[in-house]
Formats: structure tokens, sequence, C-alpha cells
């Protein structure tokens, strides 16, 4: 009887009347106790409410139903495909919709409508992969800031190929801690790729000039990477540089000229197709015939073997530990003794010893830097030291 007589009001009410009605009969299906019969014919004047020429009418539903499990599933996957206003709410919170559904809303829905499913908790991979696949670069940076969804690699990778190009998803992905190191150095490349255009566009450098520093930048940006990365997650940025062509002869030698070993060795391990365990234990030998088959295999240039060779006993003679600071910057001495050494090989070719001279360069400079730093802390220790004194 009284949802009889609520259908026979609510087809003359004003808009705003039936809005507030039907969130009141939206509620009452939901908490009230309800006869078999009233909640029959609740559900029917509900289902009527979805044609309300009143977008303000069907928001009211989906507010009331938003967040609930009890609700109407065939109500909840109306509203979900009505305009934005009405379904945002539904898409962002109800849990009725299925992975299924999620999918085909966002390959099908505008950037709001995208945007709201990227905030939602607990997003599994399949619409994860999806946003990141189809979804607008806002959808993608609600989803990079959503700690509850859940992205497999191949999912950070294709929002940096899509969107890496923008600085608002660059810095959002780059303060997380628990991206893949291949990932990371993929932004880089992007942030890199983007800064040569620029400079180049303006007539600041040359594209050449520009390709040179870019690459010379995004190699420190890896060594960096490669410092606090181990296991999988280095063999993914190993395999990250490999297809991108990034794992270069010049990166290996400046892994190696940094001390570090599990870069150099997982390098060598992906261009050699070796595992890596039997690459670590080819070049603990010291006698140089398995370096030098192993480079030879990995297709590096032979006139680099003796500059390998020389850094690679520096570095055991000089027993670096890596550090996560340490392992991403030259070791000026290890530098200096290789570029002596190849100064006086007339085998050196001429873009080796360029590479070493700015390596040199590089490191003397990095150095200068560090001491100098260390000489201001000192400073700023010593007035407090004297005070402890006077005192």
């Amino acid at each position: 009887m009284i949802v009889r007589q609520f259908i026979n009001w609510i087809r003359t009410a004003p808009a705003g009347e039936r809005a507030e009605a039907t969130r009141a009969l939206a509620r009452a299906w939901l908490i009230s106790d309800l006869s078999h019969d009233d909640r029959v014919a609740a559900e029917g004047a509900l289902l009527m409410l979805l044609d309300d020429p009143s977008p303000l009418v069907r928001q009211a539903m989906a507010e009331a139903f938003a967040r609930s499990t009890d609700a109407p599933a065939s109500i909840v996957r109306a509203l979900s495909a009505d305009q934005p206003t009405v379904a945002l709410p539904v898409l962002e919170h109800s849990p009725l919709l299925i992975d299924a559904d999620l999918v085909d809303i966002v390959a099908t829905g505008n950037d709001e409508v995208q945007c709201a499913v990227a905030r939602r908790i607990a997003l599994p991979v399949s619409v994860c992969a999806a946003i990141a696949e189809v979804g607008c670069a806002a959808a993608a940076l609600e989803l990079i800031e959503n700690p509850h969804a859940e992205l497999a690699p191949f999912s950070w990778n294709r929002i940096v190929e899509r969107h890496g190009h923008l600085a608002a998803i660059r810095e959002a992905m780059l303060v997380l801690d628990d991206i893949p190191a291949a990932t990371r150095a993929a932004l880089v490349a992007k942030l890199s790729e983007t800064l040569a255009q620029f400079v180049v566009a303006r007539n600041w450098l040359s594209a050449d000039r520009a390709e040179r520093m870019t690459t010379e930048a995004r190699d420190r940006s890896t060594m960096n990477i490669a410092a606090r990365s181990r296991g999988d997650d280095m063999q993914g940025l190993v395999k990250h540089l490999r297809i991108t062509g990034q794992l270069t002869a010049g990166l290996i030698l400046r892994a190696l000229l940094s001390s570090n070993l599990e870069l150099f060795d997982a390098a060598l391990a992906e261009l050699a197709d070796l595992p890596l365990a039997r690459v670590s234990a080819l070049l603990h030998d010291r006698g140089g015939n398995s370096l030098h088959a192993l480079l030879r295999r990995a297709g590096l240039p032979e006139a680099t073997f003796a500059a390998f060779q020389v850094a690679l006993d520096a570095c055991h003679e000089q027993g670096f530990v890596d550090t996560d600071d340490t392992a991403a910057r030259l070791r000026r001495r290890m530098v200096e003794r290789v570029l002596t050494h190849c100064e006086a090989d007339r085998g050196a070719t001429e873009p080796l010893m360029v590479l070493l001279r700015r390596f040199a360069t590089e490191s003397a400079r990095e150095e200068a830097r560090l001491f100098c730093d260390e000489l201001v802390a000192e400073d700023t220790i010593d007035p407090v030291y004297d005070d402890l004194i006077a005192a």
C-alpha cells in the first residue's frame, strides 16, 4: 500500500522531492524489515525510477546504494552505466561490480569514469592493467597514487610508455619506493628524451650535443638505480637495458669502474646468455682468459677488453665494498689506472679514450665535491665541540 501511494505521488512531485523520496526508499530497502511483498514492490519502484528524467533522482539512489553489499545488483549495474554524475559513487565504491564489469567500464567510459574506477579500494591486477592500457593520464595518476592498487610490472611499464612524458606522472612514480628498477630506468629515459627535445627546440644545444649530454645523465641515473637494486630487480633492470639498447660497453665499463660487480656480472650474463652464477664464478678467475671469453661472447668490442681487464684487476686488488652510495659513482683511482694503461696501449681506439677521459673528469669532480662536503660538515661540527669544551 505504501509503495503504491509512493508511485502515485512521485509521478507529479518536483524533482528535488522525488530525489529525497527515492533516497528514503533506497535506505528503507537496506535497513528496514520489509515483508516479502513490500520488498518486491519497493524493488519495482526503484527499477522504475531508473527511467526518471531527473539525474537528481538517480544520483540519490546511487549514493544510497554505492557502498552496500545488499543493494539490488541489477539496479547497481544500471546506475554504473548512467551518466557520470550518477555513476561515479557506484563506480568508486560498489562491491557488487565484478572485475569484468570494471574492465568493460574502463574501456568504454570517459575520463571521469576511469578516474572513479582507479580510486577503488582493492583494485585487482586485471582492472589496473585495463587502466594502464587505455586509461587517460588522469586515471593513470589516480592509479599510481592508489595504495590499494595491484599493479603488475607490465602495467607500470605501460603507464611509462603512454604517459611518461608528463611531469606529474613521473613525479608521482619516482617518489614510490616499491616500483621496479626497470620502470624507474624507463622513467629516467623518458625524462632525458623530453629534456633533449626541449633544449633542441629552443636552439639552446645542437641535437648531437643534447643527445650526448642526456645519454651521460641517463647513464649516471641508471647507476644510481642499479646501486639500490638486488636479485630479481637487478635482473629485470638489466633485461630492460638490453631491450632498449642501453646495455652498451660504455655503461658496463662504468659499472665496473664504479665497483658495482653485481651489475657488471648481471650485464655479462644477460648479453652472453649464461647463468649468473656461472658468470660470477668465471669472473673470479684472475688469469684473464675467462673474462676475454665472456666479453667476446657478450659481443663487446675487442678494443675494450684491456680496459675491462685492468679495471677488474684493480677492483679485486683494492677490495672495494659496494654500498648504495659508493656503487653509484666512478672510482677515481680505478679510472686513472685504466686510462694510464690505455694511453700506453697502441690498440686503444679513440672512442674508448674519449670515454675514459670523460670518466676521469667526472670522477675527479665528484671526488672534489665530496671533499668539499666533508670540509663543510667539519666546520659545522667544530663550533659545537668547542662550545661543549667551554661548558
